[in-house]
């Protein structure tokens, strides 16, 4: 009795949730992180996300449950392994949809309707759309890239274009390092029949696919250096003296924000790494966990960009 619900919480995939940070780029980048009224907010919109996610890959097992038998790792999961019946795992997903749907009432309307986008999404990716070579890709990343959208509708605030480009970007990146990931697993796997696991990945050619990680992380860090050096300046006032004379290049006292360029560049080339060598990409909260350097990476890139925003310019 004690094994089932730990298959439950499995098959709710709660390392997923990372995904569902997203929500809070808006409230960060906005300034607004310390308003309570909207951070409480942005903390609901967060856990709607969650259960919405949890939902949504129990449906995704459902429909794949055949399929994931069939692949050198998925076959471990909670459906695929006869450790959560079925039925189960439905009436999950229904109290899941339900309750979240019901809690993004109280964040704002435009939320609630965004909710509903993302639901649809990923009941035609789970039915249909991750059959189509290239649409299953976009739909991933719409996934992602909706998750920030949310955060813009909880709070009101609205996200630099240049934002929502490396969004747009990094969001791909992730989908396609999924896709050249599971490619590599399935391949080196001699059981496997490849079209048989997932049908769109007979289409895809690992160089094809690198091709396509090459060009989004390539946008992914022109788009978000342009964010950080159009970004309004961020001032800060210098004491004068031996150590600050007041003959600095006005320059130094702007842009800080292009700082957290070095951690991104360093998350991105970390990643790649991963996909490659480690061919890891296909779960990128599994890489994000246990690659130690990668998280490190990732939160100081958080806690500079929150240092500049709140601080340096205060």
């Amino acid at each position: 009795m004690t094994k089932l619900p730990y298959d439950i919480f499995r098959l709710l995939r709660p390392r997923q949730w990372i995904k569902n940070f997203a929500v809070f780029a808006a409230i960060v980048f906005s300034g607004q992180l310390f308003d309570v009224v909207l951070l409480n907010k942005v903390i609901i919109a967060f856990f709607v996300f969650c259960g919405l996610s949890s939902a949504s890959y129990i449906v995704n097992d459902i429909f794949d449950v055949e399929n994931d038998r069939l692949h050198p790792f998925k076959k471990y999961r909670p459906l695929a392994h006869g450790d959560v019946p079925i039925s189960l795992a439905a009436a999950i997903a229904v109290f899941l949809l339900f309750m979240s749907l019901a809690l993004s009432l109280s964040v704002t309307p435009a939320f609630f309707f965004l909710t509903i986008l993302y639901l649809l999404l990923q009941f035609m990716y789970s039915s249909f759309l991750k059959t189509v070579t290239v649409i299953d890709i976009l739909a991933i990343a719409a996934g992602y890239i909706l998750r920030v959208y949310a955060g813009e509708f909880a709070t009101g605030f609205h996200i630099s274009v240049w934002l929502l480009l490396t969004t747009i970007s990094i969001s791909l990146f992730i989908a396609i390092g999924k896709r050249r990931s599971e490619l590599t697993l399935v391949s080196q796997n001699k059981d496997s029949h490849i079209a048989a696991t997932r049908k769109t990945l007979s289409h895809y050619s690992e160089r094809l696919l690198d091709v396509y990680a090459s060009v989004f992380a390539t946008g992914t860090f022109i788009s978000y250096s342009l964010f950080t050096f159009l970004e309004d300046p961020k001032d800060i006032t210098l004491p004068t003296g031996v150590f600050f004379p007041e003959f600095l290049p006005t320059f130094f006292q702007r842009k800080w924000l292009m700082v957290t360029i070095i951690p991104v560049v360093y998350i991105l080339m970390r990643y790649l790494q991963d996909i490659y060598e480690k061919h890891e990409g296909e779960s990128p909260e599994k890489v994000l966990l246990s690659d130690k350097p990668l998280l490190t990476a990732v939160i100081i890139w958080g806690l500079l960009v929150i240092f500049i925003i709140y601080f340096i310019g205060a």
